[in-house]
């Protein structure tokens, strides 16, 4: 009896998906049944990837704590009294340290992320030189820099940037609820402009604030619904941090985060699907099961922007037990 596992490119019943995805279809999807979720969630996946392959991001906080923003979740505000030590712009030489040291390590898409409401000129000029020396290197480059003008979308895009990162958080019925400094519509605005410029939108949210199912469906609507939807889409589960608003929140059951997965892979079937902050308070177990819903990249490396993640042995010993491999372990 032939006991060999199927391969990914085994023919599957192909997925009919709507061209618009209403809240009330997303929520439907879930309250599936578990299993009949994450079968879904498989077979979609099976279409487009190779279910056993992950792609490695490492994010390195190239500017630290300070912002001018009150997101609830981020203990890099300057309204919240977390601890977080600000910190100026890293020099170029440190940051493609950390690149380099993120390639040997197996990343093969390195992302800088600074605290800042919007960057200036003078932070504009050091961030594409930044950019240009980590693709020197032959590294995808991603950058999350908060609100974006026309001209600094340009600027990027002229430095061979690859992905901008810009999440929607939550959904909009939601959102006020987290941030006040900002609105829902200057967020899609940015994402709008890097769009025009060319460039891939790496766009999620953050999971476990207290919103309720519908808001966790209209997140996940949201972004399925853009035109075209995120080439990247990283999921986070909330990371609680002390002296932010959201710290004393609930957890969310693990199986819910996993469900999560599942959605968002179903309603952007080839979109990378991103297991972003939270992993490290995660099991093994869990973290199996979102590979299973259809997570196919991870961060990697001990340290997200200020947040803990799992170590690089940590998570290699994890893909060795499941089989799974780096994207870069097989170009």
């Amino acid at each position: 009896m032939n006991t060999q596992t199927i391969a990914f490119h085994t023919p599957v019943k192909k997925s009919v998906m709507p061209e618009r995805w209403s809240v009330d279809e997303v929520e439907a999807l879930f309250k599936l049944p578990f299993a009949d979720l994450l079968y879904r969630a498989q077979q979609v996946h099976r279409e487009h990837f190779d279910p056993n392959q992950v792609q490695l991001s490492t994010l390195l906080s190239i500017k630290t704590g300070g912002c001018s923003e009150d997101c609830g979740y981020c203990p890099q505000s300057a309204f919240h009294s977390t601890g977080v030590e600000d910190r100026k712009m890293l020099e170029l030489d440190a940051v493609v340290a950390a690149a380099r040291a993120a390639q040997q390590a197996g990343a093969d898409r390195f992302c800088m992320g600074a605290a800042w409401r919007e960057p200036s000129q003078a932070d504009m000029l050091s961030v594409v030189d930044m950019v240009k020396a980590v693709r020197g290197l032959g590294m995808e480059t991603c950058a999350t820099l908060g609100m974006l003008n026309d001209e600094q979308t340009e600027q990027l895009r002229e430095a061979g940037l690859d992905y901008y990162n810009h999440n929607l958080d939550t959904s909009p019925e939601f959102y006020g609820d987290i941030i006040s400094t900002r609105d829902y519509q200057d967020r899609l605005d940015t994402l709008e402009r890097v769009r025009r410029a060319g460039m891939h939108v790496c766009s999620g949210g953050i999971v476990g604030m207290g919103e309720d199912l519908t808001q966790r469906a209209g997140l996940v609507a949201q972004l399925a619904n853009m035109n075209p939807y995120p080439e990247s889409v990283p999921i986070n589960n909330l990371v609680k941090v002390e002296g932010t608003p959201l710290a004393e929140q609930a957890d969310l059951d693990p199986l819910d985060f996993v469900r999560t997965i599942a959605v968002a892979r179903i309603t952007m079937p080839t979109a990378r699907v991103r297991l972003s902050a939270g992993r490290q308070q995660m099991s093994d177990a869990i973290q199996a099961l979102c590979f299973l819903a259809g997570a196919n990249s991870i961060f990697y490396g001990e340290q997200l922007l200020t947040t803990g993640n799992p170590d690089v042995q940590r998570d290699r010993a994890l893909l060795d037990k499941l089989g799974m491999y780096a994207f870069a372990d097989k170009s």
